[in-house]
């Protein structure tokens, strides 16, 4: 007897090996048009035949559509993995070539080990000829892997650059936007022929809206709909920030740099800076998404000056009377609607000019401004002669890219920058144009109201009250209880000087003519 064998209960058990041959198939391609040696159908008849040439029972097939191998976060995938964990009966994976499997690199390394290693599932290739069960096979099956994720790169590497080549020269290598059609679609990204569609000519319309009538996105958003546009205000607010629709085409794959885009603009540039400039100004001053009500003008818009709550409002539907009521708990701040709404008018009344000195008021306006539109004309200037200069910096660089003084990579480093810094100073340029441009009309606006601002908010509908109010006072006003009056933090800085000019003007009792030296010196209202 072996003086060892006693000891032999003692050593640890052989694995028991499954002897069963019960394998699944996978297929995948990366995109439907995928038509090469790797289709589906080639991929499904190699993998069938190395299963029966090697004694595979075929229980089951995942797969078979096309899912991008970038992330193992695929639907069929998902569904294999699932099958063969809970399956105790499956040994084996079978796939055309391991890139089928998994292209992700090391975490397709990591879910092959784990399967082999704690669920005793092996992946096999039918075409490569590599055993992982082995040591050396399994390094082969990890290289291959790896081969699959660095192929994936490189293919995605070249892709981007191809891309990026056509975004330098205008073209739309992606997804057009909402509103445009491209009428050569199915060609090249250098064929293409992009143009408005029916939306687009909608959306046109929106941006005028907005630009020309300062309407809200809840007000665009109904017109639209009545036309047979439908969207959301998320959808809307992200088309007014996409300057594609000026013809201008930004990416992730360029970033910090604009190009002019070979499409068609759906608006012009001054439309669509201005646009953009009324969406950061309203920004700061939020109008309510709810319901407006005709009886409650102010609703929102007052604010309680014990807690700085905005004012709601409710009825008492015996008497018949609104009130405005301040929500925050403990506070109970209450206010009749008629009492409050004569103390806005009083506070409106402040502003009301007569005929007689329509004139004299807007040469004072417009002597108190003049300060800064001589300090705008000179930045205007200023702004486009540095724009002018960076255009020739950019003209300079694509001359010595063509003659080979610099490469590519330097010229797009400073082309890139000098773009940018175009950009800024054009949304600089269009701020002071939106400002000094229309001082006329605005002045005009501005003493057309004031002649009779109380029949003005009198006669309005609720939606036009709404932006008179926040037009006047950009920051809303305040109902202090204790002293029962109404207050106001912030006056549009075109209405702000109007009760002192008037004070000024009025105190000539004498019907002598008004020296303009008397009016105020001239300022920088605040805001402006």
């Amino acid at each position: 007897m072996d003086k060892l064998s006693v000891f032999k209960q003692f050593a640890p058990k052989a694995e028991e090996q499954n002897q069963t041959k019960n394998a699944v198939i996978y297929t995948r391609v990366s995109h439907s048009k995928q038509e090469d040696n790797t289709s589906l159908e080639t991929q499904l008849k190699n993998c069938n035949k190395y299963a029966e040439s090697n004694g595979y029972n075929i229980v089951s097939y995942f797969g078979g559509k096309h899912e991008s191998a970038k992330t193992d976060e695929r639907k069929e995938f998902g569904k294999l993995l699932s099958f063969v964990k809970r399956t105790k009966s499956v040994t084996t994976i079978i796939v055309n070539t391991y890139d089928r499997f998994s292209r992700t690199g090391a975490s397709g390394i990591q879910i092959a080990e784990e399967l082999q290693k704690k669920y005793k599932v092996t992946t096999l290739s039918a075409s490569q000829g590599i055993d992982p069960t082995t040591i050396s096979g399994e390094v082969q099956r990890n290289i291959m892997l790896i081969l699959g994720h660095w192929e994936n790169l490189n293919r995605t590497e070249r892709t981007v650059s191809a891309m990026r080549e056509l975004i330098t020269k205008g073209y739309t290598p992606y997804s057009i936007p909402r509103g445009y059609v491209n009428l050569n679609k199915g060609g090249k990204a250098v064929d293409q022929k992009i143009v408005l569609n029916e939306e687009g000519k909608l959306l046109r319309k929106a941006f005028l809206w907005k630009a020309e009538k300062q309407m809200r996105n809840c007000e665009i958003l109904t017109r639209l709909n009545a036309m047979g546009l439908k969207l959301d205000d998320r959808r809307i607010s992200e088309i007014f920030a996409n300057p594609y629709y000026c013809g201008i085409i930004v990416s992730k794959f360029i970033p910090g740099e604009a190009i002019e885009g070979k499409h068609e603009p759906m608006v012009s540039r001054e439309v669509f800076l201005k646009v953009n400039s009324i969406v950061a100004d309203t920004r700061n001053h939020p109008v309510s998404h709810k319901e407006e009500d005709e009886n409650l003008p102010l609703k929102r818009f007052a604010c309680c000056s014990e807690c700085n709550a905005p004012l709601t409002g409710f009825i008492v539907r015996k008497k018949n009377l609104w009130y405005y009521k301040c929500r925050t708990k403990g506070c109970n701040s209450n206010k009749s609607a008629k009492q409050l709404h004569e103390q806005f008018k009083m506070l409106l009344s402040a502003f009301e000019i007569k005929e007689s000195e329509t004139e004299l008021i807007k040469i004072g306006i417009t002597e108190m401004y003049s300060a800064i539109f001589e300090e705008a004309n000179e930045n205007q200037k200023l702004y486009k002669a540095k724009i002018s200069e960076l255009k020739k910096k950019i003209e300079s660089a694509e001359e010595n890219l063509v003659t080979g003084v610099i490469d590519r990579k330097m010229f797009d480093k400073f082309s890139s920058k000098f773009n940018v810094e175009i950009v800024e100073l054009e949304n600089q340029l269009a701020k002071f144009n939106r400002g000094s441009s229309n001082l006329e009309k605005c002045l005009n606006t501005v003493v057309k109201f004031c002649r009779k601002p109380l029949l003005w908010w009198e006669n309005a509908q609720v939606g036009e009250k709404m932006i008179l109010q926040n037009l006047l006072f950009p920051s809303g006003i305040i109902y202090d209880r204790k002293n029962d009056r109404v207050l106001t933090e912030r006056i549009n800085s075109f209405f702000a000087p109007i009760p002192k000019l008037v004070g000024v003007l009025r105190e000539n009792k004498n019907g002598e003519n008004t020296i303009l030296s008397t009016f105020p010196v001239r300022v920088t209202p605040a805001g402006f």
